[in-house]
Parts: structure tokens; C-alpha cells; sequence
């Protein structure tokens, strides 16, 4: 009896298209990938991605974060060169020795069209409005951990006074003005229901990582990106390989190549796994 052939996975193909290509880029989403909130990066995470790097792949963070909110997770990681796309691709920047960071490329908007609209529709609505290097600048004080870097109340006529990489509307519902905040030529981007981030138009976490592709000289089909939330969409698109955690929404595991374990099974080391065991396989 002969044995019909078996489906190929995303990673199969990759194993033999993209096999002479090495180094290759892996772009990490950083919260529901490599953390939980309110926890630390477990230790096998951090082995996973120390052997990724030392088997010659670029290990590149990729996240909605802030640049201060990178910061503790590319020192808990160990990280003494790379990249990071911060800010859901309005910021790039390089990470140097000393585990600081380097602005490569920063993409401002102006946020005061889209900041009103949202106003008018909800008055009530909470604004962040971000500064690099610092935190925010904000209408009403945020609760701890929903914005990364300190807080800083000003006047409304403060909040746009000057252009800035993101912006971030809050409020019940707020999910329904999309379609309106984005008719102000904005990039505007779900996640969950209360909670809006603004940034120039055309930008997402695929945009910044193209711009580091491009500069590290690998071919798009040796790249592949984990994440697990709506900001991950053109992420997981961008790459070769795209594969969505185990407990993303549901439209994000539809259009990934693959989905693997929840951040509970530590499914982010098993697709690093697979791209280390396929290094072995291949000597």
C-alpha cells in the first residue's frame, strides 16, 4: 500500500524554501507572547530566545509597548544588540550593548482631528498622548499598568499641541468611533472594546519590521512572527511564517499560517523550538 503524501505545515515549507537562508528574523509581540500582564518572562522563554540568537537569527521585538515599557523586557531577555519596532510601528530603534535604546526612525502624526472626533462622540473619553523616552502626556490619570512611563495631566489644548508617535483613547465602547477616528487620516487600532491606539496612517508593527528587514538584508521568506492580539494582524500577514498564540481572538488565529500553545503552555518556545531543531536537522 502506498502512502498518500502528507499536508505540508507553514513550517515544512519554510524548512526547504527558506533552509539556505540563514540568519533569519523572528519577530516577537512581547504581551500575550513572551508575558502575561503582571508577570515576569518565564525563564524557559528566556532560554528559548538566548539559543534562537546564539544559533545566528535576529530576535526582533515587536509590540504596541512604549519605548520605556521595552525597556525592562529587553534587559530581562539579556539582549545586547537587535532591533525593536516600539509603539505599534511608529517607533524604531536599535539595542545597543548596554541594553539601552537607540532611535532609528520615529513617524509622528498630528493627533488633534482624531482627539476631537473622539471627543465629540464620547466627552467623557480618556487620552493619553505619547512622548518618547518619557510616558504620556494625559487628560486623566490612567490605573497602574495600562500605559507604560510616568503620566503627566495637562490642559486639553496640551494634549495636541505638537505632533507625537501615538495616541490612545479610552473609554467604554470607544471601538465603535474606528471607522470615524480613522476618516481623520489616522491609523487606528482595536484592543479589546475600550480602548482605541492612534498613529500616522499606513503604520503597524509589519511597516516598522520591514524598515528592519530591509537593513538587515533578509529575504522576506526567511521571517517569522508570533503575536497574539488585533495590533498583530498586518504582523502576522508580513511574515512568511505567522503564527498566532493559542488563545488569540479568533480572526487573528484564522488568518495565521499556524496557531501554537496559549501563553500559559509557553507556546512562543515552541515555535522557537522548531526554528532551532531545524538549524540541527539541517548541519
Amino acid at each position: 500500500m502506498t502512502t498518500p503524501p502528507q499536508a505540508s505545515t507553514p513550517a515544512d515549507r519554510m524548512s526547504t524554501s527558506a533552509a539556505d537562508y540563514s540568519p533569519m528574523l523572528i519577530a516577537l509581540d512581547i504581551d500575550g507572547t513572551l508575558t502575561a500582564s503582571g508577570r515576569d518572562i518565564p525563564e524557559v522563554t528566556v532560554r528559548a530566545v538566548a539559543d534562537t540568537i546564539d544559533a545566528g537569527h535576529h530576535i526582533v521585538l515587536a509590540t504596541g509597548r512604549s519605548l520605556v515599557g521595552v525597556d525592562p523586557i529587553v534587559r530581562r531577555l539579556g539582549l545586547r544588540d537587535g532591533w525593536v519596532v516600539a509603539s505599534n510601528g511608529a517607533v524604531t530603534a536599535r539595542i545597543t550593548r548596554r541594553h539601552s535604546l537607540l532611535l532609528e526612525d520615529v513617524r509622528t502624526f498630528d493627533p488633534a482631528a482624531a482627539i476631537r472626533r473622539a471627543w465629540a462622540a464620547m466627552p467623557g473619553a480618556m487620552v493619553a498622548v505619547e512622548v518618547v523616552g518619557y510616558g504620556w502626556r494625559v487628560s486623566h490619570r490612567f490605573a497602574p499598568g495600562l500605559l507604560n512611563g510616568r503620566q503627566r495631566i495637562v490642559r486639553e489644548r496640551d494634549l495636541w499641541g505638537q505632533p507625537t508617535t501615538r495616541a490612545v483613547v479610552q473609554a467604554e465602547g470607544v471601538t465603535e468611533l474606528l471607522e470615524d477616528i480613522r476618516s481623520t487620516g489616522v491609523t487606528a487600532t482595536p484592543a479589546g472594546t475600550d480602548w482605541i491606539d492612534i498613529t500616522a496612517v499606513g503604520l503597524s508593527k509589519a511597516s516598522g519590521l520591514e524598515l528592519v528587514r530591509s537593513a538587515l538584508g533578509i529575504v522576506p521568506e526567511a521571517t517569522v512572527a508570533v503575536g497574539d492580539g488585533m495590533n498583530d494582524i498586518e504582523l502576522l500577514t508580513w511574515a512568511a511564517r505567522g503564527v498566532a498564540m493559542g488563545h488569540a481572538p479568533e480572526r487573528l488565529r484564522s488568518i495565521a499560517d499556524e496557531v501554537t500553545g496559549t501563553i500559559d503552555e509557553r507556546g512562543v518556545v515552541d515555535v522557537l523550538r522548531s526554528i532551532t531543531a531545524r538549524d540541527v536537522a539541517s548541519r
